[in-house]
């Protein structure tokens, strides 16, 4: 990321691929308007798009998950492994829930369907830029779901945490942040950073998006 020219903070680097023209187009003007972003590329493709990511190394990359040659979760595989400082968030109209899941496996930080607003764009490509995870509620359901058809309840993925870690990722489950899981549990913030570290260090956790399915799958979770 580089400073920002317009005075709000660093620039955003983004490349996105999208097979359909008039989405692309579109998408690069709605990019373009958001201050503190710059499209630094954009591609019809999965291999056009690792080209360019090689190229410009951009901070975030918003992808389609359908696209020809390299579809959308190859090319978030790839991306994560040939260049791990550059994150993926996927933007799609539809997708079957195995495909988010698959993407969600590859390494993709955020999940919106195209009928996100500027807003939520924006405020998805920051949160990944930073390590956060970002998910559409529909979205979420559907990987939620997933998770739970895909893998058998399992206790066992749960004997190595403690009580208060699996407290702790029932209520992330429930989608509370950690200040209102400190609020909830009557201890400060920092201790919640600390159980959700180590929560996230035993159960090979990467971000909130990946505890949520594995609260469900352990059978932690409603």
């Amino acid at each position: 990321m580089a400073d920002s020219p317009d005075g709000t903070g660093v620039t955003l680097r983004v490349v996105l691929a999208d097979d359909q023209a008039v989405v692309r187009e579109g998408l690069v003007t709605l990019l373009g308007l958001l201050p503190g972003v710059e499209v630094v590329g954009a591609a019809a493709d999965g291999l056009a798009a690792l080209d360019l990511v090689a190229r410009h190394r951009p901070d975030v990359v918003l992808v389609d998950l359908r696209m020809p040659r390299c579809d959308g979760v190859e090319t978030t595989e790839r991306i994560r492994a040939e260049h791990p400082d550059t994150e993926v968030v996927v933007l799609t109209t539809y997708a079957d829930d195995e495909s988010l899941l698959a993407a969600l496996r590859a390494g993709a930080r955020g999940f919106l369907t195209k009928d996100a607003d500027a807003e939520a764009i924006a405020r998805a490509l920051r949160s990944a830029a930073a390590g956060q995870s970002t998910v559409d509620g529909e979205l979420q359901r559907r990987l939620v779901e997933a998770a739970t058809r895909s893998t058998p309840k399992r206790v066992k993925e749960i004997e190595g945490l403690t009580a208060r870690e699996i407290e702790v990722l029932r209520l992330i489950a429930a989608g509370l942040s950690n200040t209102e899981i400190a609020r909830t549990l009557v201890v400060s913030e920092a201790t919640v950073k600390t159980h959700v570290n180590h929560l996230f260090t035993k159960a090979g956790l990467r971000d909130r998006a990946q505890a949520v399915a594995f609260a469900y799958r352990a059978g932690i979770a409603d």
